[in-house]
């Protein structure tokens, strides 16, 4: 009975529009905020370095994913090489320019990304599916294979590693080893709210109706007046934006150091199953998707010591893959749509109840 829109009269345009129209929904996610802003106060540094930071990057990322996979329909195994492409351009922006400032060198970073996401979409005004996929698959290996080769992308440093240099913003130091969990947690945090609020006014706009428009029939889209390369190559740069912001999260706020190995298929793997259990063409999906790849499986790895069973390491690691697995397939089965679906039906649940006429 308190999910109810009775009453909630909307007298202009701008309220008709609203991301939230439904008071319910603004206190909701005004909560969540809240609490998101007081969780290092209760949260230990496992709880933020090893959980809620790479979420929160995660979420990034899959959001960046999302608008192209999602919403313009262009399947991508690309993403680990756009966030390798932000993560080293942010290693250099810093080690190049000491005084640039850390949030400067994010932004910078996610824009050499999108300008390469800009020349690897180039193929999309003729390829789509599968074959886009394996064009964004050779993307992947190019760039890996091109940080790995130009010692130049490393400093000449013989390791092969790039480690995030000390940087503070304001007096506080953001990154480095004497950086504290909860400053790295909010900056994370900062750039994830901001960018997903973004993504959720571009996609309910004229942009995001052109790239669904090229989703669902790319000839009908074309015939109306949307220009399908101009569509699809700022889904590409877009989403590498995001990606790359992403990437070079992922070396100074989370990892620290990196080699190539951290961005190779397995991360862009990663990155599209959250998409895809957490729903395609939705900005919660990103959200739902990146908290069910990384909390399930420490739930799986606790679960045995919980119950009191006393299993070997390795049959409890096989288990653990073999159960995640599992629930993948269960949860694509339910609702192929994704988590975000059945967060959808079960908010109309609550809007009609008791009445499921």
């Amino acid at each position: 009975m308190i999910y109810r829109e009775a009453g909630q009269f909307k007298t202009t345009y701008g309220s008709d529009q609203a991301i939230f129209p439904i008071l319910q929904d603004r206190i909701f996610v005004g909560l969540v905020l809240v609490a998101a802003a007081l969780v290092p106060l209760v949260a230990d540094e496992y709880w933020l370095q090893a959980i809620l930071i790479p979420f929160l990057i995660y979420a990034l990322a899959a959001l960046g994913l999302n608008l192209l996979t999602g919403y313009a329909g262009q399947l991508s195994l690309g993403t680990g090489g756009f966030m390798a492409v932000g993560a080293y351009s942010a290693f250099k922006l810093t080690t190049a320019f000491p005084a640039l400032n850390i949030l400067v060198v994010f932004l910078l970073s996610g824009l050499i990304a999108a300008g390469v996401g800009l020349v690897f979409g180039v193929p999309s005004l003729r390829i789509k599916g599968f074959y886009l996929a394996v064009a964004t698959l050779a993307a992947q290996f190019f760039l890996i294979w091109l940080f790995n080769k130009v010692a130049w992308f490393v400093n000449y440093a013989p390791s092969g590693t790039i480690t995030a240099p000390p940087r503070t913003v304001l007096g506080v130091m953001v990154t480095g080893p004497q950086s504290s969990a909860g400053v790295r947690y909010f900056v994370a945090l900062g750039f994830v709210v901001v960018f997903a609020l973004v993504a959720k006014n571009l996609v309910r706009g004229r942009i995001g109706r052109s790239w669904m428009a090229i989703r669902d029939r790319d000839i009908a889209a074309e015939i109306i007046g949307v220009r399908p390369l101009q569509t699809k190559l700022l889904a590409f740069g877009v989403s590498s934006f995001y990606c790359g912001i992403a990437g070079a999260e992922l070396v100074f706020l989370y990892l620290g150091s990196a080699e190539t190995l951290a961005f190779d298929i397995g991360l862009s793997f990663l990155v599209l199953f959250m998409v895809i259990i957490g729903g395609l063409g939705s900005v919660l999906g990103s959200f739902l998707g990146a908290a069910f790849i990384m909390l399930v499986p420490i739930f799986l790895t606790n679960a045995p010591h919980t119950l009191g069973l006393n299993l070997p390491v390795a049959l409890q690691k096989q288990m653990e893959l073999m159960v995640f697995g599992g629930l993948i397939i269960f949860f694509l089965i339910v609702e192929p749509q994704g988590l975000a679906r059945l967060w959808q039906i079960t908010k109309e649940k609550l809007r009609l109840w008791p009445f499921p006429h």
